[in-house]
């Protein structure tokens, strides 16, 4: 039986708003002395994340509680930032295990173990939100931030991402531009946004490996996951007539009934003007050249 001691349905509660973690100043203010946070460490009652940050009851981390631990001990004025930024607004996947960002606005950011922290001294009101209970720098500043550090394509898919969820616009994306016109990493997003002729998001690493191919081959760019009556083809060049699908890895898996849908749906879109290819991923992956020249012999003749 464990018995409640002083302050511990604050404790609970604010751990609670805080994915389970808390910190000593937290604790403090809920009326636990420095020797009771010693005797609750001892006895499994709290687990040290990082100094003054702890995780309340069990040892398991909750997911979230590595970001929000982050953010208490960098202190009032930090926030997610960067790649963890982009995956608290859901632009990125969250990679387990990398370090937490978080920027630090206006003064002095030291190293500290399984946290990059970062320093702003231009951090705006408007770059600065609040998500799910935790601070993090607005979707547009995440992207201009990220424009420093990553290369073309990986910013590209975050890009594409944050546009498709609604998550920033682009008149957002180019007044942020203006703002910090000699940023690092502006003209790489500024071309972006005036190059791309729509969407790039891709489902599979088989539509990534198509895209990087297609580039590579210096050939038109395609637009992506299209909608044609219905069906959603997975690239199209419009003005050519000519629609690619890709086949997966686990491609059909032995099934006839698939097979002939495919034959049904090729020929659905040959009748609403469209050519079809089909590249497998390991047509795509083993033979890129080969594939890179039937796209631009089918590319060179017109419907």
């Amino acid at each position: 039986m464990v018995v409640a001691g002083a302050g511990d349905p604050a404790v609970g509660w604010l751990a609670a708003r805080q994915y389970g973690v808390v910190s000593v100043a937290q604790l403090a203010a809920c009326g636990v002395s420095r020797g009771a946070i010693r005797h609750r460490h001892r006895t499994g009652r709290l687990h040290r994340l990082h100094p003054g940050v702890y995780l309340v009851g069990h040892r398991a981390a909750p997911p979230g509680s590595r970001q929000a631990a982050a953010v208490l001990l960098c202190g009032a004025h930090a926030s997610l930032s960067n790649e963890s930024a982009a995956a608290w607004w859901g632009m990125a996947e969250d990679r387990r295990g990398a370090p937490v960002h978080v920027t630090v606005a206006g003064r002095h950011a030291g190293s500290k173990p399984g946290v990059q922290v970062h320093r702003a001294a231009d951090m705006r009101p408007q770059d600065l939100r609040t998500r799910h209970r935790l601070p993090v720098t607005s979707p547009a500043r995440t992207l201009l931030d990220l424009a420093a550090a990553l290369d073309g394509r990986a910013l590209e898919r975050i890009l594409d991402e944050a546009l498709a969820l609604a998550l920033v616009r682009e008149r957002e994306l180019v007044r942020a531009l203006e703002h910090r016109p000699g940023r690092r990493g502006t003209a790489r997003l500024r071309a972006l946004l005036n190059d791309a002729p729509g969407t790039t998001r891709t489902r599979a690493e088989s539509e990534e490996r198509f895209l990087a191919l297609v580039r590579r081959a210096e050939l038109p760019a395609p637009e992506l996951n299209v909608r044609i009556g219905a069906y959603e083809v997975d690239a199209l060049w419009r003005g050519q007539g000519l629609a690619v699908e890709i086949d997966g890895r686990r491609f059909h898996g032995g099934g006839g009934g698939a097979f002939e849908g495919d034959r049904i749906r090729d020929a659905d879109l040959d009748d609403a003007g469209l050519r079809v290819r089909r590249f497998t991923w390991q047509r795509i992956t083993r033979h890129p050249e080969a594939v890179a020249a039937t796209l631009a012999r089918a590319l060179a003749t017109p419907r």
